[in-house]
């Protein structure tokens, strides 16, 4: 199968407001990347397992090994982007691999109902449950420095019925969740091994997204007015309920800066520092409608700029290191995403046109026609230097460069119709 590539990949451009910002140090609890942090002396692996420097291989010699070194994967000098493209109508589920332009077919699977991502497994809601793959490429942030692995492309299994709708991970825990039910409690260090694990059901969620963070579990949708946030340990016992409330909590995002979560006045910000959660709400500041709340947040990992569809004619865009909210007048959207700060807001609308908005003076900057007029269904995914679009119509995935008004980089035909797609390795 042949790649279209019109130029290869470019750094993004320096960002605006870098230059008006002081950064700040933060501690590890708030980094989104510690949900796969390792430690560099020993204290945990490359996968995030816990796990001495003598035990994380099988060498006679660990010190022997590279620092970094993740048995069974190589290290990469560059993020091993990969995406995962569904087909909702035949069950096709195939890994395109960024890097090399290779695909690799794994088996179908029925009755394709949506399509998640921690960064590194794929979990496809299917008939039966939650199909699990490791898409073999992710990225391990220790703050002062990144390590980016490659391994090989495999299906773990199914988690028997089990409906993920949202999926969050850290290193020791993955937590399944969906607004029907309780949530499911995976041992991540099984997966990463290749196994599915049975599991254990944490009750008490109410249909609320449950997040993995700073070594606990946030349980939202609990107390008396269903608006409560309780942190729980690992093995799902109440530790603190957090004095803000979050009401109708729908969506959720982790960022550099703690866990978002998208309640019905605005948004609440959960924090933590030194084992102490703070949680801050963050207003919409004017009176918003039920139908034009910020629901499904999106954005590139870790950033602390998040997208979200506002109705049917605009895009909240969250800044939460200015904790600011900004609505952005799109028209028909059907697809919204932004790479974070000093990036344009990138909106696919129904008629097809991906469009750049500057988020400081909310104005169009750049405009792609794509997609055919009509289209029903589509993602944007965002990495540090491109956008991926899917064309189900088409059979296609449009690779963008966002900081080069929108040029298209590489196109790739796939010969099926990727209805769902994730971008993993990140």
């Amino acid at each position: 199968m042949t790649f279209r590539r019109t130029s290869p990949r470019t750094p993004p451009r320096a960002s605006r407001k870098a230059a008006r910002r002081t950064r700040t140090a933060l501690p590890c609890s708030v980094l989104a990347g510690c949900a796969l942090l390792v430690g560099c002396q020993g204290g945990t692996d490359a996968t995030g397992s816990s796990k001495s420097a003598a035990s994380a291989t099988t060498s006679p010699s660990a010190s022997a090994q590279p620092h970094g070194y993740v048995e069974g994967a190589e290290e990469a000098s560059e993020q091993q982007s990969r995406l995962v493209l569904a087909d909702a109508g035949t069950g096709t589920v195939k890994v395109l691999d960024l890097i090399t332009e290779d695909v690799t077919s794994l088996r179908d699977s029925d009755d394709v109902q949506g399509l998640r991502t921690d960064g590194r497994f794929a979990y496809l809601n299917a008939s039966g449950g939650t199909r699990v793959v490791d898409t073999g490429a992710w990225t391990v942030d220790h703050g002062d420095h990144v390590h980016y692995y490659r391994a090989a492309i495999r299906d773990v299994g199914t988690v028997a019925g089990t409906d993920a709708s949202r999926v969050h991970s850290d290193q020791a825990v993955t937590a399944l969740s969906s607004a029907q039910g309780d949530a499911r409690l995976l041992d991540r260090k099984k997966l990463e091994d290749g196994t599915v694990p049975r599991g254990r059901t944490l009750t008490g969620t109410d249909g609320g997204p449950v997040v993995p963070y700073a070594e606990h579990l946030l349980v939202t949708a609990t107390g008396a007015g269903k608006d409560t946030v309780e942190v729980r340990d690992r093995k799902g016992a109440r530790v603190t309920t957090l004095k803000e409330t979050c009401a109708q909590v729908r969506g959720e995002a982790v960022t550099r800066r703690g866990v978002v979560f998208g309640c019905a006045d605005g948004a609440l910000l959960v924090s933590e520092d030194k084992g102490t959660f703070e949680a801050e709400k963050i207003p919409y500041g004017t009176a918003v409608k039920a139908s034009d709340r910020a629901v499904d947040f999106r954005h590139r990992a870790g950033s602390t700029t998040l997208a979200a569809r506002s109705g049917d004619d605009a895009v909240w865009v969250l800044d939460v290191t200015d904790r600011s909210w900004t609505r952005i007048a799109t028209g028909p959207v059907v697809a919204a995403n932004t790479a974070g700060e000093g990036a344009p807001l990138l909106a696919l609308g129904r008629d097809g046109v991906l469009t750049a908005y500057d988020i400081d003076t909310e104005k169009s900057v750049a405009r792609k026609e794509l997609l055919a007029k009509g289209t029903g269904s589509a993602s944007v995914e965002v990495d540090s230097t491109r956008a991926y679009v899917n064309d189900a119509a088409a059979r296609k995935v449009y690779e963008i460069d966002y900081n080069d008004r929108l040029r298209l980089a590489r196109t790739f035909p796939l010969g099926f119709a990727p209805t769902y797609m994730v971008e993993t390795g990140r």
